[in-house]
């Protein structure tokens, strides 16, 4: 291995404010402390909390690097003390906090997964942000069930791509919702009973249709606000609403009614600040459960489109336009 040079490029957020904002500039090299490893980044995925801190509404947590980037792919550089299974030279994909959108990133070794076989690094670096999401989210809060149903909001995203093909992978009837005829149509090639045009039909509505009445076992919600009172109308007795964002608004007013009559859960996390231990636990989940799905293409990113590290703002722009299908990818 060649030694490690002493700066790198890396995107810099010069102000708080609109794509533009992003500027190339030079940093230091990070170092990996003990259970890191520092990763040759050769792509970063883009994401919308990267949006936020851009706009200054998504501060990094303490401790984190205030460069934007939440997933990686590329060669591990160096290895830190203590960074079990960490080999130099390995190809990985990996979660982090920050940092991504750099020539080096360092990443906790627990958060550090191997590309899987058959992707290149473009396709590995689309995985970990959506796939640690939805396995947090579906599968551990929600405790999706082969034979159960889902819905999925934003079903033509990075999350919510990877939501229909897992759950459908794991037996559930899935239906999306999306924002266009072309959208819904990707969602069905990918695994959608249905996919709902929200612009032209009311979800609800089309859910009491589909289930007969029932509603859906679990929904992912990227929307809340208005639509939190909407959700509730959509579940079965038992069900389980995960909210992991909120487009439309932090706050909903709601009938408690529902809740009690069915016994239903609405819950939600996010995933950033959580610890190394817990993303840690997830990735193990995901290399037992899921790598073999992606190695088999049972399951698989989809890229939208890639723009190299110094077309930031181009990135941030197509995915502040919405019209983007899949994942968004930086090249370094």
């Amino acid at each position: 291995m060649s030694p490690l040079p002493e700066e790198m490029n890396a995107v810099e957020i010069t102000r708080p404010g609109p794509p533009e904002v992003l500027r190339l500039g030079r940093r230091p090299v990070p170092r990996p402390k003990p259970g890191e490893v520092l990763v040759r980044v050769t792509a970063a995925g883009v994401n919308y909390p990267d949006l936020l801190q851009r706009q200054g509404r998504y501060p990094p947590p303490p401790g984190a690097s205030d460069i934007p980037g939440l997933e990686i792919a590329g060669e591990v550089a160096a290895a830190g003390e203590e960074a079990p299974g960490a080999c130099v030279g390995e190809r990985v994909c990996a979660l982090v906090t920050g940092g991504g959108y750099a020539e080096y990133c360092v990443a906790p070794a627990p958060q550090c997964l191997p590309v899987p076989k058959g992707l290149d690094d473009v396709a590995a670096a689309a995985v970990p942000e959506a796939f640690f999401t939805v396995w947090a989210n579906v599968f551990d809060r929600g405790s999706l069930k082969s034979g159960e149903t889902l819905l999925v909001h934003g079903g033509s995203g990075g999350i919510g791509t990877t939501a229909i093909q897992l759950g459908r992978a794991f037996g559930a009837r899935v239906f999306a919702t999306a924002g266009s005829s072309e959208k819904c149509a990707v969602c069905e090639s990918l695994g959608a009973e249905k996919a709902i045009d929200h612009r032209r039909e009311d979800f609800v509505a089309a859910v009491r249709d589909l289930t007969g009445g029932r509603g859906v076992d679990v929904i992912l919600d990227i929307l809340g606000g208005e639509e939190l009172p909407r959700n509730i109308d959509c579940l079965a007795v038992e069900g389980r609403l995960i909210q992991i964002a909120f487009l439309k608004g932090p706050k909903a007013e709601i009938d408690l009614t529902p809740i009690m009559h069915r016994r239903l859960t609405l819950t939600g996390s996010t995933l950033r600040p959580r610890s190394v231990e817990e993303k840690g636990a997830i990735a193990w989940a995901l290399k037992g459960s899921v790598w073999p799905m992606l190695e088999h293409g049972t399951v698989r990113p989809l890229v939208h489109k890639t723009f190299p590290l110094a077309q930031a703002a181009e990135a941030h722009r197509l995915m502040e336009s919405r019209g983007h299908v899949g994942k968004i990818v930086l090249t370094v």
